[in-house]
């Protein structure tokens, strides 16, 4: 409980039994009225305020707070952001990729503006200013604002601010431009495949028959492929380490999912791997220093390593495209084909949920979000189900006799209808 006492004067009790007030050392000096309060640690705290009225206030708050248990101590948001911030990340990301991108991110666009900024003293403003001193794409701006909002709801979860300044309403999100994907064409995809290198060629039918990403095709592996069922596994991908070290991993969000394997695919796999049979190649898991596991990858080097992406998109993808006179833009990565993918199949008529399972995705609602403008959408095909559906409604039976000349009220004949603007007697 909170208790309010007088820096000034003390009281004290006289020998005849009655009380008289006394000066303190502290007379006169600084702010005269003090709370004293006990936090949810056992830690004794205190707060000098000049007016009695106002230390009483605080005293009942304090009291509110300590009995809700949503008291915070007033230290604890003098943590400078940056520190914090820091303590956030080495303590979230369980993949060291990840927690490099994200201290880049935040060394690069937040520290540089929030950085030396206690957390406590940070409001809607800052943020505010912050977000409008960006000079980074609407898209990029939007992941850096998640990343500082997540440090933020962290900070309110530890009990060391009251709320988060980027969820306010006058903070408005960026929002990136909307950005429809144009599939690659079947010629397109012929022509890539075509001007691959011999070795690297089935990638691109892998992606455009499979959807896999591309760090899932890397780490494919021969066992992966059930040729009676007519499936294959996507159970591992090849992520790389700051340093450019590939490790093996699970797919993105943790999660194996099963793909059908075409005929078509199926018979380019095998003729694949009579030419380059698969190589036994080592890796650790989940990071380089990892558990050591070993697949036998569809996709190695002339050396029998894993292939790194950052070489293969740089040395081997983009003089492909441009051999097939595709523009090599970051749009036109790998990641078209698995567009293709999703565009047949789509056009095929298969569901959203189907699609969603197929690429991996986590929440249908985003395939639909990415892929709603790929859905077939025909003015015929709208006509032609209306039109079905009204042949199936039994027809309408006429009514017999012809129509009354006037019609009449159930209790006898209508009156006349009055003139307009004429409210007297009728006749």
């Amino acid at each position: 409980m909170a208790h309010v006492n007088d820096a000034w004067y003390v009281e004290r009790r006289q020998l005849d039994g009655t009380t008289r007030r006394h000066k303190t050392p502290r007379h006169g000096l600084g702010k005269r009225w003090i709370v004293r309060w006990r936090d949810h640690a056992g830690e004794d705290r205190k707060q000098f305020f000049d007016r009695k009225s106002d230390a009483e206030q605080a005293a009942a708050r304090l009291d509110t707070e300590l009995a809700r248990r949503t008291y915070i101590d007033p230290r604890a948001g003098e943590i400078a952001f940056r520190d914090y911030a820091e303590q956030w990340r080495l303590g979230q990301f369980a993949d060291p990729n990840t927690a490099y991108q994200v201290r880049a991110r935040l060394q690069l666009h937040v520290y540089p503006k929030l950085g030396n900024l206690a957390l406590q003293v940070i409001t809607p403003s800052h943020i505010r200013s912050w977000l409008r001193g960006l000079t980074v794409s609407l898209s990029y701006q939007r992941t850096l604002f998640a990343n500082v909002s997540q440090i933020f709801t962290a900070a309110v979860a530890d009990d060391i601010l009251a709320k988060n300044p980027c969820a306010n309403r006058t903070v408005r999100k960026p929002v990136a431009d909307p950005q429809q994907i144009v599939p690659w064409t079947a010629r397109q995809v012929t022509e890539v495949h075509r001007a691959l290198p011999d070795r690297y060629a089935i990638l691109a039918l892998l992606a455009a028959g499979t959807g896999l990403r591309q760090g899932e095709m890397l780490a494919l592996s021969a066992a992966d492929i059930d040729l009676d069922r007519r499936s294959l596994q996507v159970r591992r991908q090849i992520k790389l380490t700051p340093g450019n070290q590939p490790y093996f991993a699970l797919p993105k969000g943790r999660k194996i999912r099963t793909v059908p394997l075409p005929d078509s695919m199926r018979d380019a796999l095998a003729e694949h791997l009579a030419r380059f049979p698969a190589r036994s190649v080592t890796l650790g898991w989940d990071g380089t220093e990892g558990k050591p596991t070993t697949a036998e990858l569809i996709l190695t080097t002339r050396e029998r390593k894993p292939v790194n992406r950052h070489y293969f998109n740089a040395k081997i993808w983009k003089p492909a495209l441009t051999a097939a006179g595709i523009a090599p833009t970051r749009e036109n990565g790998c990641h078209s084909l698995r567009h293709y993918y999703a565009s047949v199949l789509l056009d095929g008529g298969e569901s959203i949920k189907t699609v969603s399972e197929r690429l991996g995705h986590a929440d249908p609602g985003f395939t639909l979000r990415t892929y709603t403008h790929l859905l077939p959408q025909s003015d015929t095909r709208t006509r032609d189900i209306i039109d079905t559906a009204f042949r199936a409604l039994p027809p309408r039976r006429p009514t017999s006799g012809a129509p009354a000349a006037h019609a009449r009220h159930p209790s006898g004949p209508t009156r006349p209808r009055r003139a307009p603007g004429y409210f007297g007697p009728q006749g």
